[in-house]
């Protein structure tokens, strides 16, 4: 779809997917900020109980005339099957497309606001399967989280003819193992309460020497540690550990 200017004149209003960075605003891009400003519907994804960080980053750009849509998660990290969190979770991506078209429908421009990059394990990429066919849209790309870990650690992360690998550390513990056996660079997401079972495996791979732990990169608050000193921390959702490849791993560690 072509690029436009929100509030353009169409049948239909513009659905943009917006990328607002790790969650400093600062690193925000100014097309993002530009349509955060200027559309008519703002819409965010947020846990039961919290004010959802894409709406923490945007919070100083918005309009008392701007309809809000918050996007409340029915479950997050509830211990259930994984046919029925699924099935709670398509339901709930069915009816935020569906109030996200009215607005669409009556010619309003909508912005999605997604932490890091929109189609990078964005929540926004579900709306997108949902309503893209249907409405003009565009996506405007943020920077990742771990750009800014890298960039809060200072130390790089892939070069020359190395490979780079993204893995949750939701996957199953045989394919994280099989990953850190090699010499790839590795980005280790979503640690959360798997923060013990990736050191093991770290440990196990021989590669647990050139980690680092980096937990709410840009945030004021944010923490850059060796994984060798972490010891039995707590990882919160938005922390995740950087492996460089081979080659930058046989350099020291920035202190």
């Amino acid at each position: 779809m072509s690029v436009s200017e929100p509030g353009g004149h169409t049948a239909n209003g513009r659905l943009y997917g917006v990328g607002v960075g790790p969650g400093d605003p600062d690193l925000m891009t100014r097309r993002a900020e530009w349509v955060v400003r200027s559309c008519p519907v703002v819409a965010h994804f947020a846990a039961r109980g919290r004010q959802g960080n894409s709406l923490r980053t945007i919070a100083e750009l918005l309009r008392p005339d701007q309809v809000i849509e918050r996007l409340e998660y029915p479950v997050t990290v509830e211990p259930l099957p994984p046919d029925e969190y699924q099935r709670q979770l398509d339901a709930f991506h069915d009816e935020c497309a569906r109030r996200l078209a009215a607005h669409l429908d009556a010619g309003r421009d909508v912005a999605v606001v997604s932490e890091g990059d929109p189609l990078f394990y964005g929540s926004y990429m579900h709306l997108h399967i949902r309503l893209a066919d249907r409405y003009p849209y565009e996506i405007v790309p943020g920077i990742t989280s771990f750009s800014a870990a890298c960039a809060a650690a200072g130390t790089p992360i892939v070069s020359r003819d190395e490979r780079f690998v993204v893995i949750p550390a939701t996957a199953p513990p045989e394919e994280l193992a099989r990953v850190l056996a090699g010499d790839d660079a590795v980005v280790i997401l979503k640690l959360g309460g798997h923060l013990e079972t990736v050191a093991s495996a770290l440990e196990l791979s021989g590669r647990a020497s050139s980690a680092l732990y980096v937990e709410r990169a840009s945030h004021p608050d944010q923490l850059v540690v060796p994984v060798g000193d972490l010891g039995r921390r707590q990882a919160p959702y938005f922390s995740l550990i950087l492996v460089p490849g081979t080659r930058l791993a046989r350099r020291p560690v920035p202190a």
